[in-house]
């Protein structure tokens, strides 16, 4: 115990105060029970770290503990949260709880209503779900994701300028009002900005000075990903697991990558129903983005009608090959999809809430796809500022 107490007074002593992510002043810290989600590498730990230095300091009501501490391989998060409340403490911060062998579900519903004025919150994979499943601990927690940084957080993290998040109603406003404004707040060209932001800057690690160290840095994310955090969570053979890593090669290496499941079948050497399968798994490993089509068949429903890398750092960490249409349209989703719910149109490249249609491109993208068709909106690439309905690309990097 005093081990892990000297552990959890080390880390959060030497923790970064200078720039704080943007959901750390959205989440209510006064509730009892806080889920904190997110892929690896988007500033999880950190937070939690910030906020204990911040309210709390070295006053020992607050403590820290990585879930795979070998602390745990002979003792229960029940009983260290029984030792903490015994001796004056008040709040429990566990990182890494899908790294726990325990029932991690059942004790901390065991300690939400066992200890009525103390307190937890936790962190975990992408992977895990709040659903059906954990409808005890659901209703008592409160569940909060973490992205990666938008373009929009990059800016106030490279001290360039702190501007506010915008809707998507203000960033498809035809009037362009927000737009101006931002391009009047930044002290250099916007599209140069962009250009070291994009492939480069969207995990707050980042390292703009070796950027081939900060890809090899994600490679390990992703093998972590896929061969610790995986497994604890989903029942996966070690050959899937193999092949999963094998099927990102293969969409890396395709330029551009089209969804051929049966094509695919081939080349991983396992059934449709496993590519399926593995496209799920990568999914919620926040690796890939599965986009359906919901105006199909319901034969159709279960295989992604598009299936795009969860953000555009991952595509060029694995590949110096990447088509610049694959990259518009990764970092387009990868901006709205936080707030937003994205399915493939049967026109166009994304249908936004059931209701906005995007067709994303370069400068000489036209509106000859999605013509005549409600709510349509042509998203450019390289390009300053917009008019009407056609909107810079770089602006949807200000929704969060």
């Amino acid at each position: 115990m005093e081990t892990l107490i000297k552990t959890s007074q080390r880390l959060v002593n030497t923790v970064q105060m200078q720039t704080f992510r943007y959901l750390y002043n959205q989440i209510n810290w006064n509730d009892r029970l806080i889920m904190i989600k997110g892929a690896r590498g988007v500033g999880k730990t950190t937070m939690l770290r910030q906020h204990i230095k911040e309210v709390f300091g070295p006053s020992g009501s607050a403590l820290y503990a990585s879930c795979d501490n070998l602390w745990f391989s002979s003792n229960k998060i029940v009983d260290l949260a029984d030792w903490h409340y015994n001796h004056g403490g008040t709040h429990l911060y566990l990182d890494e709880i899908h790294r726990y062998k325990g029932n991690w579900q059942q004790e901390l519903k065991n300690i939400y209503d066992s200890y009525p004025d103390y307190h937890v919150a936790f962190t975990g994979s992408s992977i895990i779900h709040l659903d059906s499943a954990l409808a005890d601990l659901s209703r008592r927690c409160l569940p909060y994701t973490l992205y990666g940084l938008s373009f929009r957080e990059y800016l106030a993290f490279e001290g360039i300028a702190d501007i506010k998040p915008l809707s998507l109603e203000e960033i498809l406003d035809s009037t362009h009002q927000e737009e101006w404004t931002i391009l009047n707040t930044l002290p250099e060209k916007v599209l140069a900005l962009f250009g070291r932001y994009i492939g480069k800057g969207y995990f707050p690690f980042y390292t703009p000075e070796n950027v081939q160290e900060y890809y090899g840095r994600i490679e390990r994310l992703l093998d972590t990903t896929i061969n610790r955090d995986i497994p604890d969570l989903e029942n996966v053979e070690y050959e899937t697991l193999h092949k999963l890593s094998r099927l990102l090669y293969v969409m890396s290496t395709e330029t551009p990558f089209t969804l051929n499941v049966q094509s695919l079948s081939k080349k991983i050497e396992v059934s449709r129903n496993t590519i399926i399968k593995m496209f799920e798994l990568l999914d919620k490993g926040a690796i890939v983005r599965c986009l359906y089509s919901g105006w199909k068949s319901p034969k159709s429903v279960a295989k992604p009608g598009k299936v795009l890398f969860n953000n555009t750092d991952i595509l060029a960490a694995l590949s110096t090959m990447n088509e610049i249409g694959t990259v518009r349209e990764t970092f387009v989703a990868s901006m709205i999809a936080p707030k937003h719910k994205l399915t493939e149109p049967p026109a166009g490249d994304f249908l936004v809430d059931e209701k906005y249609l995007l067709e994303v491109g370069g400068p000489s993208k036209s509106f000859k796809q999605i013509a005549n068709i409600p709510d349509s909106f042509v998203v450019a690439d390289d390009e300053e500022t917009g008019f009407g309905n056609r909107i810079p690309m770089w602006l949807f990097g200000f929704l969060y």
